[in-house]
């Protein structure tokens, strides 16, 4: 039986797979990645310290444009909507999103998921021009070759952009479920819950925050491992405790065609990757067979 080294987080949808209910008789998964599997990402892709796990969607998009050897499966691991994921200090006045145009704006790093899809929510849905806003960065991509564009500013090290924030050096942040537990914080998109819900309801997309990747030459030389691997993730969101959440982005190259080209669209137009791309390029043939 071929073993793999895995960095896969525990989820709802993933906890099946890691606490052994899923089960396989081609391939053994080592779970041997951080707790956060965000922190594991720099090792796969600069030292190749796994064979498969999960990756951003937005690091996978720089994958494939800088040529690294990683091929994504249809296989969302995670995903939410993102409306509820930036807030300002509402005892120091009111900010509404247009506002953050010639202000600081905090986010752990500029090409972050969770950051990728606010900005395009802002710049789409309420008319923020981006290139007007200052983004205050804690940490760098995790591809070596990438560089945030100018509009960018790195803090020092160790700085804590949520106290920024509180104490007004910041406008806002964008911090998902970092944003600090503090009565005083208020979401920059005006009723967010509801706004993720009209966003779904018009357009089908739940944004994908991370999918499934395997090691290029384990999808060269192994495709029976690969769709093994693709089985054991559905198995495991189906024996998801409650069910998934209601929406959660599907299985299937084509079931996410739209939610991923939009990935793509924010992503060239926020200067994430350099050029836009289709998402044939981002998936085998093999890999589109996935359904």
């Amino acid at each position: 039986m071929l073993s793999l080294k895995a960095n896969v987080a525990e989820y709802p949808q993933t906890k099946a797979l890691l606490d052994g209910r899923v089960t396989s008789d081609v391939v053994k998964l080592d779970f041997c990645g951080p707790e956060k599997a965000h922190n594991g990402f720099k090792d796969m892709l600069r030292r190749g310290a796994y064979d498969c796990g999960e990756l951003a969607i937005v690091t996978y998009l720089q994958a494939v444009t800088y040529g690294k050897p990683w091929v994504a499966l249809p296989a969302p691991v995670s995903g939410r909507f993102q409306h509820h994921c930036a807030g300002f200090n509402r005892e120091l006045g009111h900010v509404a999103p247009k506002d953050i145009e010639g202000q600081k704006v905090g986010v752990r790093t500029y090409a972050q998921t969770t950051g990728l899809w606010v900005r395009g929510v802002l710049q789409h849905e309420h008319g923020v021009d981006l290139d007007k806003v200052t983004f205050m960065t804690v940490g760098e991509g995790h591809l070596e070759e990438y560089s945030d564009p100018p509009n960018c500013v790195r803090l020092p090290k160790g700085s804590d952009i949520g106290q920024m924030m509180l104490d007004g050096e910041l406008a806002a942040t964008l911090q998902g479920v970092d944003l600090p537990k503090d009565p005083r914080v208020e979401r920059l998109v005006p009723d967010p819950f509801n706004a993720g819900k009209a966003w779904y309801a018009k357009s089908g997309i739940v944004p994908i925050n991370h999918l499934f990747v395997v090691h290029a030459d384990l999808a060269r030389d192994r495709p029976d491992v690969v769709r093994e691997l693709y089985r054991m993730i559905g198995q495991s969101r189906d024996l998801t405790e409650g069910g998934l959440p209601d929406p959660f982005p599907p299985m299937g190259f084509e079931a996410n065609r739209t939610g991923i080209e939009l990935a793509i669209q924010f992503a060239f137009e926020q200067r994430i990757i350099p050029r836009k791309m289709s998402i044939e390029e981002l998936f085998d043939p093999a890999m589109r067979a996935l359904n």
